[in-house]
């Protein structure tokens, strides 16, 4: 089940039409397990699988502190349309919540607690990557841009997740399960090299459960001398569901302090 160590596929996406992108693997063979290399780009095209997306993560942490557990919620319509809203348990209540949203354009963040805000254009992606660079040296384009270095974007944008996290260390395919009521692809990294510091050890392991028909990131788990650190799994998931217009709409409340 394992391939070739170095994925580098995560931005050779076939061309796309101006209509409707496509994903270059339609669906994962029926009749045996699919090779990691061949998972990898299935995964690559998640987000060209569906047109509207309602995503829920729960992830929970290992702290000094203990449990620490941090909620993900996106709303997502192609293209452009994306707001999520996080959360955390030990804030409680009042003024709970971080605030990111985009139409494609621009974004606008609102944090609750400290009543802060912003509002700034998309920022342009680094220019010219697409000419005759390896793989990769190239990055991954969304559809539909996530904020950077976060669940919701690692987990329906998951290219560069493999390319440079999972490809790096001894990965493979261990069999199946079901996150949910979803079926989903089992993979196991040992010791990947592209981590944080604080995690660079010959023990630090990371187990996914991919959905088997869109390719998304359904669960994340990372052990260090198999110890749970953390855990993140799609509560809700839910491809195509219907999305009011209104939902990407906000309006700062009164009192907010623009910092730009």
């Amino acid at each position: 089940m394992t391939s070739e160590p170095f994925w580098n596929r995560a931005a050779l996406a076939p061309a796309r039409s101006a209509a409707w992108p496509r994903a270059e693997i339609a669906a994962l063979p029926a009749d045996r397990p699919p090779e990691l290399g061949e998972l990898f780009t299935f995964m690559r095209d998640a987000e060209l699988r569906f047109s509207t997306l309602r995503l829920r993560i729960e992830e929970r942490a290992g702290t000094t502190r203990g449990e620490h557990l941090v909620t993900s919620e996106l709303l997502l319509r192609h293209a452009g349309d994306a707001r999520v809203t996080t959360t955390e348990e030990h804030r409680g209540t009042a003024g709970n919540y971080d605030l990111w949203l985009s139409d494609g354009e621009t974004v606008r963040t609102y944090s609750a607690q400290h009543r802060l805000g912003t509002h700034r254009p998309v920022r342009n992606s680094v220019r010219g990557l697409d000419k005759d660079f390896p793989g990769r040296s190239r990055v991954y384009i969304p559809l539909t841009p996530l904020p950077t270095e976060t669940l919701p974007d690692t987990f329906v944008h998951p290219a560069g997740y493999c390319q440079n996290v999972l490809s790096t260390g001894r990965c493979w395919i261990a069999g199946t399960t079901n996150v949910g009521r979803r079926p989903a692809v089992v993979v196991e990294c040992d010791h990947p090299r592209t981590i944080e510091m604080a995690a660079d050890r010959p023990d630090f392991h990371i187990q996914l459960a991919v959905d088997r028909t869109d390719g998304v990131i359904l669960r994340l788990v990372e052990t260090i001398g198999g110890v749970v650190t953390r855990h993140a799994e799609a509560v809700e998931y839910a491809p195509d569901a219907p999305i009011p217009a209104s939902a990407f709409e906000f309006a700062f409340p009164d009192g907010t302090t623009m910092l730009y």
